[in-house]
């Protein structure tokens, strides 16, 4: 099948079918389909969208590019499971969930990615532990998820390596918001991962990655849809990202803040009920529980009782991370030389915040990233962020407290922060958290 062929009969409405597809992505990924070819197709998917039946044949046919993860030859004696998020600024509930689901019952080999732009990355997060591997060879990962139950990794070139491919060349051809090509991205690297469970946190608000609600319910339906037409069990949240996910915004200061979680700490409430939330239905989905309230008490549970802690510190020394990094984090997280509070110009009640710009000042500070091959600053970053309706005051409780290597730095957050936070006389009226459930 000539791919210029296919690319016109989808450029002209056409449904293709399975067979076509799968001979595109075989060029995608052979390189017999040229970057021209494969951003003609992305945009005419952009333009002409694809029926279920299509995103279905996409996304196998981009699982099937690469190797797919299967766990039979091991025995587990529960389900493989995983969470994916579309990303915000201070999510970091992979932290502390896949710990907990291990101390559950489940086996959670998470394949996570790198933040960019705005958005943090959990693979991020972990690589600010001195020793840690992120790519351990198969090996070693199929042991870590035998033996402890959780690693949290990123993906290996041969996972889905025409996503990867295509991918990048939807990064340059502004064809990156497609539902169809972003639902064939995500599930594509999972299916390869032989999970048996899928959950999905779907972002809305100003910190999210779709730029309204109704996209974001669209996205996860589109997910739950094909992941279900392609033999994954999933469920889907709508979660609120109109304000900072948490307490902090930075890679070190996130795992910080996630360790004291897990040592027992006061987590802040969104945080902990959007990770509770998560883990319910994933527990229940993957029939560790009868239903997610059984579930939320199990997770529940394993966060009190310090079994979550237990398999978080079992990971990172498997792999290759300090023995200790939960007794002493400092010893060995970097910390960033300069401290600073950032104060509002007025007194008075957060009513509103653009989150996206919060985590665009955490790049400013040099712990993101705008390009993939950006190195990053893992110590950087902010702390005791204000939430919509917290009170503040010049000298009095700041909107953050600014993490930087230089005052230029700290400058150039500061001005991003003043920019990000409206304040008002009155507290401003916030809407669900977890807004919509989607799935069986």
């Amino acid at each position: 099948m000539l791919p210029q062929e296919i690319i016109r009969r989808k450029r002209d409405g056409a449904r293709l079918d399975p067979a076509e597809i799968d001979a595109f992505v075989r060029g995608i990924t052979d390189g017999s389909v040229t970057e021209g070819q494969a951003a003609a197709f992305a945009m005419a998917v952009f333009f002409r969208g694809m029926e279920l039946e299509e995103r279905v044949a996409l996304t196998r046919a981009m699982t099937g590019s690469g190797t797919v993860m299967r766990w039979d030859h091991l025995s587990l004696p529960g389900p493989v499971m995983d969470k994916h998020s579309t990303g915000g600024v201070g999510d970091k509930v992979s932290l502390i969930l896949a710990p907990a689901l291990a101390a559950c019952g489940g086996f959670v080999p998470m394949v996570s990615g790198r933040g960019l732009g705005h958005t943090g990355g959990t693979l991020d997060k972990f690589e600010s532990i001195p020793g840690y591997r992120a790519k351990p060879d198969r090996a070693t990962l199929e042991k870590v998820v035998k033996d402890v139950g959780c690693a949290v990794i990123g993906a290996t070139d041969d996972i889905a390596p025409a996503d990867k491919r295509l991918y990048a060349i939807r990064d340059v051809t502004a064809t990156v918001e497609s539902i169809d090509l972003i639902t064939a991205s995500i599930l594509s690297k999972k299916l390869a991962a032989g999970l048996d469970a899928l959950v999905m946190d779907v972002k809305f608000g100003s910190g999210a990655f779709m730029p309204t609600f109704e996209k974001s319910r669209e996205l996860a339906q589109s997910i739950v849809t094909v992941a279900e037409g392609a033999g994954l069990p999933t469920v889907a949240l709508l979660t609120d990202m109109n304000e900072v996910l948490g307490l902090t915004a930075g890679n070190a200061l996130e795992m910080r803040e996630c360790i004291d979680i897990l040592r027992g700490g006061e987590a802040e409430p969104r945080l902990y009920e959007v990770t509770a939330a998560l883990a319910a239905e994933l527990l229940a989905l993957a029939k560790l529980a009868p239903d997610a309230a059984a579930g939320r008490a199990m997770f529940d549970k394993a966060m009190r009782s310090g079994a979550a802690a237990e398999r978080f510190a079992r990971m990172v020394h498997a792999l290759g991370g300090p023995a200790d990094l939960l007794e002493a984090p400092d010893h060995h997280l970097d910390a960033a030389p300069i401290v600073r509070p950032v104060y509002p110009d007025r007194s008075g009640v957060v009513s509103a915040i653009d989150t996206r710009a919060v985590g665009i000042a955490v790049v400013a500070l040099g712990g993101g990233r705008t390009k993939t091959t950006d190195p990053i600053d893992f110590a950087v970053g902010l702390a005791d962020v204000a939430g919509l309706g917290a009170s503040v005051a010049p000298g009095g409780r700041p909107l953050a407290i600014v993490h930087a290597r230089s005052d230029a730095q700290v400058e150039d957050a500061t001005r991003l922060l003043r920019q990000a936070f409206t304040i008002a006389d009155v507290a401003p009226a916030k809407g669900p958290l977890i807004a919509e459930r989607i799935g069986r």
